[in-house]
């Protein structure tokens, strides 16, 4: 999981999930009976039809996958191996899902999933790893890993398959693993299958997106990337796995960095939405670097300037895209705010410089006065000096005058 995934992230460890299930089914297994022990004729009558009650009941009771209620599963019909798939493995999967009151919201027949890449809700996507080959079960999802508090308001042509969910909804979905089969290595899959996947797994992360699932959304186009990114070396040359290189054309080289450029300008506005700012700025930088008139790369970078702090670096990004786009609203109002924020912290910026001015213009006059008040001190003091001295001079002077003439 990458380091940008929250904490609060739906997805937990289940790795150790089929282990415990397998220790809790053969401590349910009763001890074989001592070779000196000969059951009665009734008992061995009777053990087959108990043995047989207890699987059914066995399978017939609901597994609380995460250990609170959230997530149940049922089986119905048990699988013809004791296969499971495992993460990034492609399942062929039918499902229904139904609301409380038995309302279908959403319904797949025979659709290719991946698991743990979010191509379904959690709740199922964590269930599928529990499931064997060829099983049907039941599956009880709660809101927090199905559609959670927003639910689905408008299906749109990206998700026909999903109805309107009400918020806070609980579904149970009843599945079938139709079939399971290893992911091949995307090195060994032909310019044409990298590029359909790719771009699927990019509209699923644009649908956690307007969900505003932001790690979803990482999740998925991080995943994109790996099918549409380093697809071609320098020559245009790319690895099959059948037909060993292929030259591309040019359109094809185009094309190809067309989708790219889309899954890092929208991977960028996921990870500004989460506060990683430096994260998103890479991924923008590699559509600027490829396209550096990219008007809507530039708006976020712009964007993400502005998050870091940096308003006139933002100013500076935004007016080259207004001048490239200058149909875009959204550049301009946003421009016209930032520039307003910029007068706005430049006003308030230099009243503070005033206020910080005027308070150390009085303190320096609080400093200055008690010297001069003690240079009125001292002139009085020596003024009284100077006349009392006068006078003793004067009683002298007539003493001595007096003491010389009797």
């Amino acid at each position: 999981m990458d380091a940008e995934k929250s904490s609060s992230s739906s997805f937990e460890d289940l790795s150790n999930l089929n282990e415990q299930e397998r220790a809790e089914l053969a401590s349910s297994v009763p001890a074989p009976a001592e070779a000196n022990e000969q059951p009665s004729t009734s008992e061995q009558t009777d053990k087959p039809e108990s043995d047989a009650k207890a699987t059914e009941e066995s399978e017939s009771e609901c597994m609380d996958i995460l250990g609170n209620g959230t997530l149940l599963k049922k089986v119905l019909k048990k699988g013809r191996s004791e296969l499971r798939p495992e993460s990034k493995d492609l399942v062929t999967v039918s499902y229904t899902g139904r609301l409380e009151d038995g309302t279908v919201v959403e319904e797949q027949s025979n659709a290719v999933v991946q698991i743990d890449d979010v191509e379904v809700v959690q709740g199922l996507d964590m269930a599928l790893k529990l499931m064997n080959e060829g099983e049907v079960a039941e599956v009880i999802v709660n809101p927090r890993f199905a559609y959670g508090e927003l639910g689905v308001k408008d299906p749109t042509e990206q998700d026909p398959v999903i109805r309107t969910v009400p918020p806070n909804a609980t579904i149970t979905y009843t599945v079938e693993l139709v079939s399971m089969r290893e992911e091949s290595d995307i090195e060994a899959r032909t310019y044409a299958s990298r590029k359909e996947i790719g771009n699927r797994k990019r509209l699923r992360g644009n649908f956690w997106m307007k969900r505003q699932e932001y790690n979803l959304a990482i999740q998925s186009y991080r995943r994109a990337l790996e099918y549409l990114d380093d697809t071609v070396s320098a020559g245009g040359m790319m690895e099959s796995g059948s037909a060993g290189s292929v030259e591309l054309s040019t359109a094809e080289l185009q094309d190809l960095l067309e989708d790219r450029m889309k899954v890092y300008n929208n991977l960028a506005l996921a990870q500004l939405k989460i506060s990683a700012h430096e994260a998103a700025l890479k991924s923008v930088d590699h559509v600027l670097k490829c396209q550096p008139n990219n008007a809507k790369a530039l708006y976020r970078k712009g964007k993400i300037l502005d998050a870091k702090g940096d308003t006139a670096g933002a100013i500076t990004l935004l007016q080259k895209a207004a001048t490239i786009d200058v149909d875009d609203k959204l550049i301009q109002s946003e421009l016209s705010k930032l520039i307003l924020k910029s007068k706005r912290e430049a006003r308030n910026e230099r009243d503070l410089y005033q206020k910080m001015l005027g308070q150390a213009q009085k303190l320096e006059q609080k400093t200055k006065a008690p010297p001069a008040a003690q240079t009125t001190e001292s002139s009085k003091i020596m003024m009284w000096g100077y006349l009392v001295g006068t006078i003793l001079i004067g009683v002298v002077g007539v003493a001595m005058y007096r003491y010389n003439n009797p």
